[in-house]
């Protein structure tokens, strides 16, 4: 591909988010009309799922979201673009990451305004063709944007989570040309992170498998109800272990998009795999039932090992399917209203 071309669909989606964020309510679904296809297709987490076109996309998420967040600003982190090994290289995606923060004066998902400072954690992959976005995969962290609204429904985390700030180096924001060796070094580190991951249990230690592609010193910034850990160590004890002892019956991966630029990469998937919970997740009791996780991994690589990685993932989705609602608890609570 054109790095030209590369760096055109960034100005692209770098144009439209600041219409998109300067837009008074009304405007949002011309905006969104004028740089998305007529059929654009937006995935976002649950309770918003998969929408069709501009204007259920501004009414169904984007509208009630400005008007509940007053003063609503992007601060991005990470900022890349970079075409999709999934499809054989043939499509082109751009990614934006960080929050959406504003003032939390109206009512939003059941949860009632605090009048103070909130965050919208946030990732975005958008597809481009033909100089118009066709489709958006949008993740965040809803369970964390409940916390600042004193409503806690995963309290038993083991690992912690605050308002997560991006790459320590702060280059994350790709805006000039990256040499393509460097992205092809992210994305190979990436393909074989997968490759131990998918194995499961590779008949080595944990710590002794994530040394084969996480520095020593990793940070793994996790959602709420899981929570950010530090080290290998801590990795392996607050997550990576709890998690592998909690389910079975692990599905292959099955990714929509997978890219790198630079130093920095990532993948989505709708879902990306599936897993059976047969112990204790969260603090909630095994169900036995599958369930999808929807996760965006974001990554930045540091010379030759993965340093630091940002996960969403749909919690929600996945409990309502193990048969917790949380935002029906919400909507139930009466000390909460």
């Amino acid at each position: 591909m054109d790095p030209n071309d590369l760096q055109n669909c960034k100005k692209l989606v770098w144009n439209f988010h600041q219409k998109l964020d300067t837009s008074s309510v009304s405007k949002i679904a011309d905006v969104i009309s004028e740089h998305t296809h007529t059929n654009h297709i937006w995935r976002g987490y649950y309770p918003f799922n998969e929408i069709q076109g501009a204007q259920e996309i501004a009414e169904i998420f984007w509208i009630p979201l400005r008007n509940a967040m007053d003063h609503m600003q992007r601060r991005v982190d990470i900022f890349f673009a970079g075409q999709n090994e999934i499809d054989d290289f043939n499509s082109t995606w751009v990614v934006s990451m960080g929050h959406l923060m504003g003032l939390f004066d109206n009512a939003w998902l059941g949860l009632q305004p605090t009048g103070k400072m909130a965050f919208l954690r946030y990732c975005e992959f958008n597809k481009i063709e033909d100089g118009k976005i066709v489709e958006t995969a949008m993740y965040f962290d809803v369970p964390h944007f409940m916390v600042q609204a004193n409503y806690n429904p995963f309290p038993k985390a083991t690992a912690a989570h605050l308002v997560q700030p991006g790459p320590m180096p702060h280059n994350g924001l790709l805006f000039d040309q990256q040499d393509p060796n460097e992205g092809k070094k992210t994305l190979d580190l990436i393909n074989s992170m997968i490759s131990d991951l998918g194995q499961w249990n590779s008949g080595m230690k944990l710590e002794d498998e994530l040394r084969r592609t996480w520095c020593e010193d990793m940070i793994w910034w996790g959602p709420t109800g899981i929570g950010a850990t530090f080290t290998i160590e801590r990795y392996a004890k607050q997550h990576s272990g709890p998690f592998r002892n909690a389910f079975s019956e692990r599905s292959k991966t099955n990714h929509i998009c997978r890219l790198s630029e630079g130093h920095f990469g990532g993948f989505f998937g709708w879902p990306n795999f599936t897993a059976k919970l047969t112990d204790e997740f969260m603090g909630f009791p095994a169900t036995n039932k599958v369930g999808e996780f929807r996760v965006i991994d974001i990554y930045r690589r540091s010379q030759n090992k993965l340093a630091e990685n940002w996960i969403f993932i749909d919690l929600l989705h996945f409990w309502k399917q193990q048969g917790l609602d949380i935002l029906d608890q919400i909507a139930n609570d009466e000390s909460f209203k």
